[in-house]
């Protein structure tokens, strides 16, 4: 990582209710987190674990679609259902999944205050570990 210029993937969420958003990340999909120190009541910076950064062009897309410039934030999973279930259990509200998507097992997750973001199992390498 060019020698430590680049120190780690900082993923933002705008929220229309970002207290609700928090205590979803914290108590549903449990992220660690610490206070951003900004004296800003409840500000607070999650732990994501490893990521990865990829690339898709934009344009007409295999089905047909388009698809424009844009930013996304997938959450990879090891067992999709399993996850699915656990979540359900701590209130969690999936819009779509699981479904094939060709690179992976696919679930949208509803997130409260804010859009959904993906849960998937890949099937294609990642680079997370590496």
């Amino acid at each position: 990582m060019l020698d430590g210029v680049i120190l780690a993937c900082h993923t933002l969420i705008y929220s229309d209710d970002a207290a609700a958003t928090r205590a979803f990340l914290e108590d549903v999909l449990g992220f660690a987190n610490v206070d951003a120190g900004t004296g800003d009541d409840g500000w607070l910076i999650f732990r994501t674990g490893p990521s990865e950064l990829g690339v898709h062009p934009t344009g007409p897309m295999h089905d047909g679609s388009t698809s424009p410039r844009h930013q996304a934030i997938s959450f990879i999973v090891d067992d999709l259902e399993a996850t699915m279930a656990e979540l359900r259990a701590k209130g969690a509200e999936f819009s779509s999944g699981p479904d094939d998507h060709g690179y992976g097992i696919v679930a949208m997750v509803q997130v409260p205050g804010a859009d959904d973001v993906q849960l998937y199992q890949p099937r294609h390498r990642t680079a997370y570990g590496i």
